[in-house]
């Protein structure tokens, strides 16, 4: 993920422009113009996306790969086109390696519950960090739990940061899986996960890298990464729900076994045994999301027409623009302070309770997350019970954060 490093560029981005995509944004809620600052929990979709689902379901409604007839050979292209968008898009060496899931969610299981039947045995350990979401924690519990491994967690110092010195003395001859998150979704902390791979191969770890709030603030080369594996959700980039990528190398994909069973994964059955499809099918058992699948199409193609460079380069100017207001207020405690880090402002105002600020925020038009975040063990790490969470795209604005600002010193004033 080059993020970051882009920041020197000129202010070129249209953000005007790019504000014009998204229909959702132009509403009052509590009859104040909408200020959504919820996106590493969903992002909005451009026009280009909503038409795209539309227009399949208009005229190319039909399952894929099994008709004979236009319909199902049209949607069957456009579904085909969309794994090659995403090859592409995060530079896979085949298409094949491109497997379709409902979510990063789901990809992760399929991971883990792959491993746990046919790698992993008593005494392996997997490795894991002390910020990642409960959905790259539990399944590997589980994995641990099905195959007599043991889950280690890798500590994070005081700035939100992986403690690199200390992951890299847990690697040993019995670490089997390295699963760590690219970008923390309470922290925004961009891990160095290319060298966390680089660490992981020298033990001959199989690596593990959830993809889901990088995949929207960055450039993701998987090949120049060099993981094993690669997972993210369509709607963390401005696409729909309900459709996801695991991105395997060929050869793990080949010895993992399925998740799921039925319809399109199965190549031969009989009352006694089946045998699996090549892949990516292997892994894709039912009717798929091909809507799901052209919408996120549709959302890369929105993306790489945009300055992607400005783009993240106008994210970093919103967090750097936040981090310096927030200071600038006594009663604001930051969650995050990395050296490296995406568009994620996690905080607690004073002793307000999250749920008390972020009601009070809803109130003036302004959308944020409040909660644990889905990462309860980092919660208990910080020796809190949740935060207040801000987090930007690339059509949020320098004044929608002096507004939620504003707005907070306005909410001080209720508490």
């Amino acid at each position: 993920m080059s993020s970051i490093d882009a920041i020197e560029q000129d202010n070129t981005f249209n953000i005007a422009k790019v504000r014009q995509d998204f229909p959702i944004l132009d509403q009052k809620i509590k009859g104040k113009p909408l200020i959504y600052l919820d996106n590493a929990a969903t992002t909005q979709k451009p026009q280009i996306v909503i038409d795209a689902i539309s227009q399949f379901y208009n005229t190319n409604n039909a399952n894929v790969h099994r008709g004979a007839h236009t319909l199902s050979d049209n949607a069957t292209e456009l579904f085909e086109n969309a794994r090659s968008n995403v090859q592409g898009f995060i530079n896979a060496k085949h298409a094949h390696e491109i497997v379709w899931t409902r979510g990063t969610t789901e990809a992760i299981n399929t991971i883990a519950s792959g491993l746990a039947q046919s790698f992993l045995k008593p005494g392996d350990e997997i490795i894991i960090s002390a910020m990642e979401h409960h959905a790259n924690i539990v399944p590997w519990q589980m994995a641990a739990q099905r195959s007599g491994a043991k889950l280690v967690v890798a500590p994070i110092n005081e700035k939100g940061e992986l403690n690199f010195s200390i992951y890299k003395t847990l690697l040993n001859k019995n670490t089997a899986v390295v699963a760590m998150t690219h970008v923390s979704n309470t922290l925004g902390t961009i891990n160095q996960v290319k060298e966390i791979v680089q660490s992981a191969q020298q033990v001959n770890a199989i690596t593990v890298i959830d993809g889901a709030q990088a995949i929207g603030h960055g450039f993701v080369d998987v090949q120049d990464l060099n993981c094993d594996f690669y997972v993210f959700s369509g709607h963390k980039l401005f696409g729909p729900t309900g459709i996801g990528v695991l991105y395997g190398k060929e050869a793990q994909l080949e010895q993992l076994p399925p998740f799921q069973t039925g319809g399109e994964m199965i190549k031969t059955v009989t009352f006694q045994q089946a045998t699996w499809n090549e892949l990516p099918y292997k892994f894709e058992a039912g009717t798929p999301n091909i809507a799901g699948a052209i919408g996120l199409a549709a959302a890369i193609d929105y993306v790489n027409s945009i300055d992607r460079v400005g783009a993240i380069a106008h994210e970093q100017r919103l967090t750097n623009y936040c981090s310096e207001l927030a200071n600038s207020m006594d009663d604001i405690h930051i969650y995050g302070t990395a050296e490296n880090k995406t568009a994620i402002f996690s905080f607690l105002m004073g002793d307000a309770h999250p749920s008390d600020v972020g009601t009070l925020l809803n109130q003036q038009g302004i959308a944020v997350r409040t909660g644990h975040h889905c990462t309860m063990p980092l919660m208990n790490e910080l020796g809190i019970s949740g935060t207040v969470r801000a987090s930007f795209s690339m059509y949020n604005t320098e004044e929608e954060v002096a507004m939620l600002f504003a707005a907070l010193t306005k909410v001080r004033t209720f508490l």
